[in-house]
């Protein structure tokens, strides 16, 4: 290789690696240690500062405020002694770790206890959107929680610290889990309790593993004292509760992605299979239980022939992949019949009948409109005769309609049409331009409408002048 091209290559690389170096960034580790180990101790302040924020996070999950709730893992100070726990791990500080884990153990009874309070004095007992979400964790916390405890490390241990400390408390989401876990402690709701606190767990466990990480990266130096048989226990402890639980993670995000999908799904095929002319999807529902997949649909209108029905819709599921999908379909509605959904498919049904009615309506009032028109035409043609035998002696027959005219270029089937506003003229004797002008705009100004055509002396028209003078020739025709 060129010599000159080699050197500007080496100094591009030296360039690029400069930004990544964070070495002359760092402070003396003593510095950083007394910052960590300062955070660790949860007694007076602290323990007090924390229960104020366990009460806000627990009246913004309540209401299901997200400010609210932010602005409570912001105040919060659980990230001391978790990030305290890691150092204790990377430098071997067992006497830090028994502080640490006694804090932590302390914290998170005494948030749970405010929360369970909160909640059972709470009038809203009802679990806000807020709250069901942080009952479901999955492999993305391990993840947030892993980058948010390097950036929480990594922040610690450098000058620079700018707002990494409360950005990684609003991503770990530490406090929001433990309010839940309250809330399923005072409302006896196991579910809650035990999904928030794993979720709360995986947090936990994770910033402190990126913590105990980034200590040996950065090389900071073990205590003086060492055990090496203990050491290797406690690593040993870490990484089976890691592993353990990036597993339960991982099985439990498999389960939610394939959770969803299905439901997407389940939700296309009833949106667009189970379309008939003259009945209605009234509510549908697709669950998962024990394993097994569900599709619930209720439908309204003209009954189907179950039979058929089912099989066609099992069969159509098959195709699309949803094949073992358990079809339940139930046809009509009545009211007497109880079921834990009454209320919620009384209300769809309702407000289904509500649609239809204000369709039909709105096609009667349309129709209503159509025929009022024609009848308008209709009567202003009988009412204007009168007076047109005065204005216009030359007339004998008048008629005026709106009509439709359609173009027959084409062969898409939706060839231009409009609506046209006529004046059929009987004047044998014709009339002149002015007179037809003039007409026009009597007509106009009767019938309110300012486009109006005028046809004069139509050819085979069934004129009643000409009807009446044929009948009479008739009639005496056959009298001879």
């Amino acid at each position: 290789m060129n010599p000159a091209i080699k050197a500007k290559l080496d100094r591009f690389r030296d360039e690029l690696v400069s930004y990544f170096n964070v070495a002359e960034d760092l402070v003396p580790q003593s510095e950083a240690e007394t910052s960590i180990r300062s955070g660790v101790s949860f007694k007076g302040s602290q323990l007090l500062v924390l229960i104020f924020a366990i009460f806000i996070a627990s009246l913004g999950l309540n209401t299901d405020s997200t400010p609210v709730v932010i602005g409570a893992m912001l105040i919060s100070p659980l990230m001391g002694p978790i990030i305290g726990m890691g150092l204790a791990i990377g430098i071997q500080d067992y006497t830090l770790l028994q502080r640490g884990l006694k804090n932590i153990g302390m914290a998170i009874l005494g948030s749970l206890i405010a929360s369970a309070i909160y909640f059972l004095i709470s009038p809203q007992y009802e679990g806000s959107s807020q709250l069901l979400a942080r009952t479901s964790p999955s492999i993305y916390d391990v993840f947030v929680a892993l980058f948010g405890g390097a950036a929480g490390i990594l922040s610690i241990a450098c000058k620079n610290k700018g707002q990494v400390m409360p950005g990684v408390a609003i991503a770990t989401s530490l406090m929001p889990p433990l309010c839940t876990a309250g809330y399923g402690i005072a409302t006896l709701q196991p579910q809650f309790f035990f999904g928030a606190l794993y979720l709360f767990f995986t947090n936990m466990i994770f910033i402190l593993f990126a913590t105990w990480i980034g200590v040996k990266l950065l090389k900071y130096k073990n205590v003086v004292y060492q055990d090496t048989r203990r050491n290797k226990r406690v690593q040993t402890i870490v990484y089976s509760i890691v592993f353990a639980t990036i597993g339960v993670s991982c099985y439990l995000t498999y389960g939610m992605i394939r959770k969803s999908i299905f439901i997407n799904e389940a939700t296309s095929f009833v949106e667009k299979e189970m379309v008939f002319p003259n009945t209605q999807v009234l509510n549908h529902r697709q669950y998962i239980s024990h394993g097994k997949r569900y599709i619930d649909v209720t439908l309204i209108g003209a009954a189907l022939p179950k039979d058929s029905l089912q099989l066609a819709m099992i069969n159509k599921l098959d195709s699309l992949g949803l094949g073992g999908t358990v079809l339940n379909i139930k046809q009509g509605f009545s009211i007497s019949e109880k079921g834990p959904d009454d209320g919620k498919d009384l209300g769809r049904f309702y407000a289904v009948l509500q649609q239809d009615i204000s369709a039909r309506q709105n096609t009667i009032d349309s129709l209503k409109t159509v025929i009022k028109t024609h009848e308008s035409y209709s009567d202003e043609s009988v009412r204007i005769v009168p007076e047109i035998k005065v204005l216009f002696p030359d007339i004998k027959d008048i008629a005026i309609s709106r009509i439709v005219a359609a173009s027959t270029a084409g062969t898409s089937g939706k060839e231009p049409s409009d609506t046209v506003n006529m004046i059929f003229v009987n004047a044998p004797r014709g009339m002149n331009a002015a007179d037809r002008a003039k007409l026009t705009d009597y007509v106009k100004v009767r019938l309110k409408d300012k486009d109006v055509h005028l046809t004069l002396n139509p050819a085979n028209f069934p004129w009643p002048s000409s009807a009446t003078a044929r009948k009479a020739t008739s009639q005496g025709a056959s009298g001879r």
